[in-house]
């Protein structure tokens, strides 16, 4: 089968797991008033979801890197699909956060298989296959948000929880079966001058001992608070500043700019390079997260453009940090690789989800959470200043590592 054509099932797949982590925020508030419980509470399985979603990842990866994506995602259908229709049927707290949770590690099977296809079987063009994997997790929302939005005011929300879960689970099993790793990591042609690659191939514990490894998940931590913060919580936002007539408009466009960002600054990276596109990003990421804290409350039109200006600036760092992850480290363990990384989403998320609804209930304000985030964007552009410095990694002599970690890594 043509590589295109994996990477359209891939994309597939992407786009039915986007509405478990996007389509959120138009539930909370059904939740809260069906059920009177605590919108830090309820968050807190935002958070788990996401916990499990990037945390189960490193696990996942090794194993897909092996046997391969198909296996793996069709079980995915299954976690996905059934986690998120249960949702609608949860009484208790403990059950919405275990049923959110087993959505989670669903996900983490689809993103982690379907990333992996991108980062192997396009080295060529690895910035714009990253950028339209992660692109429709960023978008795929779009496509329910509408469809929840009418369950929700003809049914409840029992109703959209079930429906759409049983769809996107059926249609990641299908799209599983047309999936699998190439034959061998395809050999990488010479690289742009401004795209720096390794010839090497690291394996994830290799790569845990390199400073580029640490500085990129401290970037991914840092630039994942203020959109994980947004994702979560535009909905109560928009309900404290009174614009919940917008609400349905803003839960529309905010997906599409936040993939159209992962796709336009993957596509960018590939021609200045990724380094400088974090600079970049990360920068108009700060002055963008300010502008919603001092001018995106006055009126509804200035909440939905900065609040999509948010997700067009953050949305980049689930297509640059991939690429950057096989340019350092190699092709052959991308899944497992990248997966290290992507759990800094989940230590994000415990800031973004639950603490942050925290916050707000301490001070009556979004806007502290936004500043705090503005400073971390500033300093991740800042890192990825020194990162574009440094040399590419080099593997630790195997006469440094320990015997047992020695023989894990043959």
């Amino acid at each position: 089968m043509n590589r295109w054509w994996r990477l359209a099932f891939a994309v597939m797949a992407m786009i039915m797991i986007a509405n478990l982590q996007y389509g959120w925020t138009l539930f909370v508030e059904p939740l809260r008033a069906a059920t009177h419980w605590k919108l830090s509470d309820i968050q807190w399985g935002f958070t788990l979801f996401i916990a499990f979603e990037t945390w189960m990842m490193p696990c996942s990866g090794w194993l897909i890197d092996r046997i391969g994506p198909r296996l793996f995602l069709s079980f995915a259908g299954l976690l996905c699909g059934a986690g998120w229709a249960w949702l609608g049927r949860a009484t208790t707290l403990e059950q919405l956060y275990v049923f959110y949770s087993i959505a989670g590690f669903g996900a983490a099977l689809v993103y982690c298989g379907c990333t992996g296809i991108g980062l192997k079987w396009f080295p060529d063009r690895r910035g714009l296959a990253a950028g339209l994997i992660a692109a429709c997790f960023g978008s795929g929302a779009a496509l329910f948000v509408p469809v929840i939005a009418h369950l929700l005011h003809k049914q409840d929300y029992r109703a959209a929880f079930f429906d759409t879960g049983i769809v996107q689970g059926l249609i990641i099993i299908f799209a599983a079966q047309f999936l699998q790793n190439p034959p061998r990591a395809a050999a990488l042609p010479p690289s742009r001058s401004t795209v720096r690659a390794h010839t090497e191939n690291f394996n994830s514990l290799e790569m845990l001992r390199t400073p580029h490894f640490w500085m990129l998940f401290a970037m991914a931590l840092m630039m994942g608070i203020g959109g994980l913060m947004v994702t979560a919580q535009v909905g109560p936002m928009a309900r404290t500043l009174k614009f919940t007539a917008v609400l349905t408009l803003v839960a529309t466009l905010n997906p599409l700019a936040n993939g159209g960002g992962r796709l336009f600054w993957g596509w960018v990276s590939d021609s200045i390079g990724r380094e400088r596109a974090m600079i970049i990003a990360f920068l108009l990421h700060a002055g963008i997260l300010l502008g919603v804290a001092t001018i995106g409350h006055a009126s509804p039109a200035l909440f939905i453009v900065t609040i999509a200006l948010v997700f067009f600036t953050w949305g980049e760092v689930y297509s640059l940090m991939p690429s950057a992850s096989a340019d350092f480290f190699g092709a052959k363990n991308a899944s497992s690789n990248y997966a290290f990384i992507y759990a800094a989403k989940g230590v994000a998320s415990i800031m973004g989800g639950g603490l942050a609804a925290k916050l707000f209930e301490k001070t009556g304000s979004w806007d502290y959470g936004f500043y705090v985030c503005a400073v971390l964007a500033l300093i991740s552009s800042a890192l990825a200043v020194l990162l574009r410095r440094m040399p590419l990694p080099v593997k630790a002599p195997a006469s440094a590592l320990p015997s047992s970690v020695r023989a894990v890594g043959r």
